[in-house]
């Protein structure tokens, strides 16, 4: 699994998944940009994994077009290309149906559903007259299972299915792929969030929310770690053939098995 050079837009990536994706990336030889909201944290990010010939940083908030039109174009001018996108930014917030409040509810699907549909966009811009570009969207077992209080992150990431399956057709003709990277619970800082929030709308205590809600379907009462979805997002970029396109794979310790 080597990437020989290959240029990676990666979103959400100061922190968390998609630092590790960026790690791990560099690690197979990959040039990578990490985007995020902060310029200044994007930069600190990618020089703590590389030197300006392997990683830049960028500011970017996935939501707004120009910003990550521009993100797009600072690949490119550094790197002279850009062949990977992984769609990765998001964030959570959980609220019963009846007490979620519509501008929280169209924030998630702004970063989640919007960004991905952005950067994409101007991704592809590049991929289709060099023949070749992936496309990985984090999508996550909620996009297959649902849970309660995450109506806005369930819908978003059920709505990153569809986006991939239709990326993989349109792609197609321009040997561009897509697939959906779907982990499992990973303890990153918004898990670790949520962990309290839960036990609070729920009235239990966390220990139960890690046992019960969040484990209890996996096969090993065991959490995902950044390092499994990271080299599932690093087999993704480097499988040679459109064999592998338009699907979703579920790196969650068996709690979502198709």
């Amino acid at each position: 699994m080597k990437l020989d050079g290959k240029v990676a837009l990666v979103t959400g990536a100061a922190s968390g998944i998609g630092h590790g994706i960026a790690k791990r990336f560099i690690e197979a030889g990959g040039r990578v940009t990490i985007a995020d909201l902060k310029a200044d944290v994007s930069a600190q990010a990618a020089q703590e994994l590389g030197d300006e010939k392997t990683a830049i940083g960028v500011g970017m908030d996935v939501s707004e077009e120009d910003e990550v039109n521009a993100g797009v174009e600072q690949t490119v001018k550094a790197f002279g290309r850009i062949d990977i996108l992984v769609s990765n930014a998001g964030i959570q917030i959980v609220h019963p149906i009846e007490d979620f409040p519509f501008a929280e509810w169209k924030k998630m699907l702004a970063i989640h559903l919007d960004g991905a549909f952005l950067t994409t966009k101007a991704c592809v811009k590049h991929f289709y007259p060099q023949k070749s570009g992936v496309l990985l969207y984090m999508g996550s077992v909620h996009s297959h299972e649902a849970s309660p209080l995450k109506a806005a992150y369930v819908t978003a990431k059920h709505g990153l299915l569809g986006l991939s399956r239709v990326m993989a057709k349109e792609g197609a003709a321009h040997n561009v792929r897509a697939n959906v990277i779907c982990p499992g619970f990973v303890k990153t800082p918004l898990v670790e969030k949520q962990i309290p929030e839960q036990a609070k709308a729920l009235g239990i205590s966390e220990e139960r929310v890690v046992k019960e809600i969040m484990l209890a379907e996996t096969v090993d009462k065991e959490f995902t770690t950044v390092e499994d979805v990271a080299d599932v997002a690093l087999f993704l970029a480097s499988f040679k053939t459109n064999a592998l396109t338009g699907q979703s794979i579920c790196v969650s310790h068996g709690w979502h098995m198709s």
